[in-house]
C-alpha cells in the first residue's frame, strides 16, 4: 500500500523535526506552509518532506486542509492527516495496513489529547482523520470535518496511537469568529452550534453561551446524549458565573438526567457542591462517578472527572467533615495514580489530624 501523510504548517519549526520522525513510516509526506516566518520550510524539506507555502486569505481550515490534501498523490492508498504538534506511536503503519482492506475508506484510532508529565495519557478520545484518497474534503472554517460522498467503510484499531503535545503559546484567538462564520454558513450544524456556545463560554460571554447552547439543544440534529449533557452542564455554568445558583443547579440535574452514564454528569454537580462547601451533598456524587467504570473516549471527557481527580476531590471532602481516615484512604488512591506534590503535603497532613 501507498501511504502518505499530510499537514498544514505555519511557524512550527520547533516541532517539526520530532513530528518527522513519527511519520517517516509513510512513504510520502506533505506540507502546505500557510505563511511560517520562522525556519519551518527550510527545517521540513531539509528532512525530505514535501513542501508547498501558500497564504490562505481569508483564513479558513478547511480551505487550508482541502489544499494539502490536493498535494497528495492521486494513486495514495491512505491519506493520514495529522498536525506537526502530533506525534504517532511507532509501529503505526503495520498496524494500519494489517486492519486497512480493499473497501475501507475510513480508520479510527486512539488520540490522547492531553498527557501528564510522565506522557500518561488524561483525556484520550477516538480519531479518524485517516482516509481513503478518493471522494474526502474538508468542511467547515474551524473544527473541521472530513465528508465523504458516498458510503463509508470504517476500520478501527485502539491500539494505533496519536499523542498531543500542544504549544501553549499559540493563541485561539481566530476560533471564535470562524465558528460564527461557520455557524453562520449552517445554522442546522449541531457539533459546531455546540462549539460555538462553548467558545463563548471560554470568553466569560455568559448569556451569548446560554443562547447559542440552548439554540444547540433545539436542533433536530443535536441527538447524541454526551454533547447535549456537556451543553446542560456549560449553561449551568454560565448561571453559577452570572451568580444565579438555582439555575445552575437546575441545568446541572437537568445534564445529569440526560446523560448518567458519563462520570461528567455526576462530577461536574458535585463540583458545584463542592464550591458551596456543601461537602455531604458532593461526596455521593463523586462516589458514584467513580461507580462508572466505562471508558468514553471521546472529546467530551472533562479533566475533573479523571479518577485520580475525583479521589482528591473526594478526601478534601472527607477531611472537611472531619472523617480523616476516608480522607486519608482516598488520597492514597490519587497518589496510586500520581505522585502529584501538592497531594503528598496534603497527605502529611491527614495522617496528622489522623493521630489526634
Amino acid at each position: 500500500m501507498k501511504v502518505c501523510v499530510y499537514a498544514i504548517c505555519k511557524n512550527e519549526e520547533k516541532f517539526a523535526e520530532r513530528w518527522y520522525n513519527s511519520m517517516k513510516e509513510a512513504d510520502k509526506i506533505f506540507v502546505l506552509d500557510t505563511g511560517s516566518t520562522d525556519g519551518s520550510v527550510d527545517t521540513l524539506k531539509q528532512l525530505g518532506v514535501t513542501v508547498k507555502q501558500e497564504i490562505i486569505k481569508p483564513w479558513r481550515f478547511d480551505e487550508a486542509r482541502n489544499k494539502s490534501l490536493e498535494m497528495v498523490d492521486e494513486d495514495a492508498d491512505i491519506c493520514v492527516c495529522t498536525d506537526l504538534d502530533e506525534v504517532f506511536e511507532s509501529g503505526w503503519r503495520e498496524k494500519l495496513e494489517k486492519i486497512w482492506q480493499d473497501d475501507t475508506t475510513r480508520a479510527s484510532y486512539t488520540y490522547n489529547w492531553s498527557l501528564d508529565e510522565d506522557n500518561n495519557p488524561i483525556i484520550s478520545f477516538y480519531s479518524d482523520k485517516i482516509h481513503a484518497r478518493k471522494g474526502y474534503k474538508w468542511t467547515h472554517p474551524v473544527h473541521e470535518v472530513l465528508s465523504y460522498d458516498g458510503i463509508e467503510n470504517r476500520v478501527f484499531d485502539e491500539s494505533i496511537v496519536i499523542n498531543h503535545y500542544p504549544d501553549r503559546e499559540k493563541s485561539r484567538g481566530s476560533y471564535l469568529p470562524l465558528l460564527e462564520l461557520s455557524v453562520k454558513e449552517d445554522p442546522t450544524d449541531d457539533r459546531n452550534t455546540h462549539y460555538l456556545g462553548r467558545e463563548y463560554m471560554y470568553y466569560g460571554k455568559w448569556n451569548e453561551a446560554i443562547d447559542t447552547l440552548i439554540r444547540h439543544l433545539n436542533l433536530k440534529k443535536a441527538t447524541w446524549k454526551d454533547e447535549r449533557c456537556a451543553s446542560m452542564r456549560f449553561i449551568g455554568r454560565c448561571y453559577k458565573h452570572l451568580n444565579r445558583p438555582l439555575e445552575a443547579e437546575m441545568w446541572y440535574k437537568k445534564a445529569l438526567i440526560e446523560a448518567p452514564h458519563l462520570k461528567e454528569a455526576y462530577t461536574e454537580l458535585a463540583l458545584f457542591y463542592y464550591d458551596m462547601e456543601e461537602y455531604e451533598k458532593a461526596i455521593p456524587l463523586f462516589e458514584q462517578a467513580l461507580s462508572i467504570k466505562k471508558d468514553y473516549k471521546t472529546y467530551i471527557t472533562e479533566w475533573f472527572s479523571i479518577d485520580f481527580n475525583i479521589y482528591d476531590f473526594l478526601s478534601i471532602c472527607y477531611f472537611h467533615l472531619g472523617k480523616y481516615e476516608k480522607s486519608l484512604d482516598y488520597i492514597s488512591k490519587a497518589l496510586a495514580i500520581t505522585k502529584d506534590e501538592r497531594l503528598l503535603k496534603n497527605k502529611k497532613i491527614i495522617i496528622e489530624k489522623c493521630k489526634e
